[in-house]
């Protein structure tokens, strides 16, 4: 058990950006356009500059022109689309400014929902975004992250979330999935993709993970020189939203000094240490500093902006990656051919337009969403969707063709017996005008001769018939697709 909360280091400053990933139902993306315009919610681009400090609070202010230089182009084609690009990352944000106190077993925090950010991207996937700033002075660092970790739990699934509840104004929510989809977004609902709960006994939302919210959070601790704020076992705990236990006491989850100093080895990005760590696991994603308040200012800046979308990227690939590798999953490889011609474009698709190896300009920059990136095991996850797609390249290569390869011989036996038979036997009785009478003359074979004639004239209509068809489907589904 460490120390009480009276030893613990203070932070000057609380922000915090929760995230919620989810599925958005086929065809209906300009729906949820309209709905969210309908709602105040404003569609955001870089050149208004208007916005840059509409949506993050007093005193911070994202520079739009360096959030865009940040990326390299294609990268900021995709993030920040200079027009209404369906194949984009389509924002929109509305400022909340809304007053609320969470009610924990410990104690209360007072807080303000700064604004909300609803993404709308490509591959029926959306992102919601709670900013949040904790409207405490010199709180202490456990009572931060236990806010945190109680915050993000969309669904109440232990004794603490149970005796968690939100107010805000005269209202009071016993879960967080309340407070954020009946108040914040309370529009958005109808439009999640529910599909993935049919197989689920207690979930009410269709989580792509767990019922937990990813925190992006920056913490500004007040200098102490007698102390080590910024310990390992700080940037532990915050990895962890190790925050505080049932008796109101500071605790860590694990105990090992050598695990420890490996985990933050792997996950700490130390650059600017001793005074600034940012540390990134698959849910958390924190800068941890006790610089100046002016470099402090500008460090929560970043966080709301490059970083931010930076995040949101690694989120997306992750997401899309395993929405693939579960379309395969799926597929019965002898039955479902337009659903494997479908997955070869949806992954082509994405490997060609979304994934690249280089996305940011900046070394720092760089080297963060690199970290996010081996953290998520995009690389790892990328390498198995090419390599599914080379499979099934080669599976359906050797399917069509085998299937060319048949039909070709029976058309071709077709053709040679009622071309040759058919045609030499009874084509002058076809020819106009065409006297009926002389069929009922028929004998056995010369019925058979005009049997392989009419059925081979019909073969050949419904196989032509069938492939514009099909082609005709296979286009309207890309097309749709593109729209989506």
């Amino acid at each position: 058990m460490m120390d009480e909360l009276s030893s613990e280091p203070l932070l000057h400053t609380a922000l915090l950006q929760f995230i919620f990933p989810f599925s958005i139902k086929q065809g209906e993306a300009m729906a949820l356009i309209h709905r969210l315009e309908k709602d105040g919610f404003t569609r955001f681009f870089l050149d208004q500059k208007e916005l840059e400090d509409a949506y993050y609070g007093d005193g911070y202010k994202v520079s739009h022109e360096k959030m865009e230089r940040s990326y390299l182009p294609f990268a900021a084609h995709v993030l920040f689309p200079h027009e209404k690009d369906k194949n984009s990352f389509r924002r929109f944000s509305r400022v909340n400014a809304l007053d609320c106190r969470l009610e924990m077993p410990q104690q209360a925090v007072n807080f303000q929902v700064l604004s909300t950010d609803v993404f709308i991207c490509p591959f029926q996937l959306g992102f919601i975004t709670v900013r949040v700033r904790i409207e405490e002075e010199n709180i202490p660092f456990s009572t931060a992250l236990e806010f945190a970790d109680r915050f993000r739990q969309l669904e109440n699934v232990s004794v603490p979330d149970e005796c968690t509840t939100i107010h805000c104004g005269d209202r009071i929510f016993k879960q967080t999935e309340d407070f954020v989809f009946r108040n914040l977004v309370d529009g958005l609902e109808p439009f999640l993709d529910a599909s993935e709960l049919n197989g689920a006994y207690f979930e009410t939302l269709p989580f792509f993970v767990d019922e937990r919210m990813m925190v992006q959070a920056f913490y500004g601790f007040g200098r102490q020189e007698d102390k080590d704020e910024l310990s390992v076992e700080l940037r532990y705990r915050a990895s962890q939203l190790d925050g505080l236990d049932l008796h109101g006491k500071p605790f860590i989850s694990a105990s090992d000094p050598d695990y420890i100093a490996d985990y933050i080895n792997k996950h700490c990005y130390n650059r600017w240490g001793p005074d600034t760590y940012y540390v990134t696991n698959e849910q958390t994603f924190c800068c941890l500093s006790r610089a100046t308040p002016e470099i402090a200012t500008h460090l929560a800046n970043q966080m709301y902006g490059e970083y931010y979308y930076g995040l949101l990227l690694s989120i997306f690939h992750k997401i899309v990656l395993l929405k693939l590798a579960n379309l395969h999953s799926r597929l019965s490889i002898t039955r479902d051919y337009d659903e494997i011609e479908d997955l070869i474009f949806l992954i082509t698709k994405f490997s060609a337009k979304y994934y690249f190896l280089e996305l940011i300009s900046q070394s720092q920059g760089r080297e963060i969403f690199i970290q996010l990136r081996k953290v998520y095991g995009n690389d790892a996850l990328f390498g198995e969707v090419k390599q599914t797609l080379d499979d099934l390249f080669q599976y359906q290569n050797k399917f069509q063709a085998k299937r060319r390869d048949m039909l070709l011989m029976i058309l071709t036996v077709f053709t040679v017996v009622s071309g040759i038979y058919g045609m030499n036997q009874v084509i002058e009785d076809l020819k106009n005008p065409i006297d009926w009478s002389k069929m009922l003359q028929y004998s056995p074979f010369e019925y058979l001769a005009l049997f392989l004639t009419c059925s081979g004239i019909l073969v050949s209509l419904i196989l032509t018939i069938r492939e514009l068809w099909n082609g005709s489907k296979s286009r309207r589904k890309k097309r749709l697709s593109h729209e989506e």
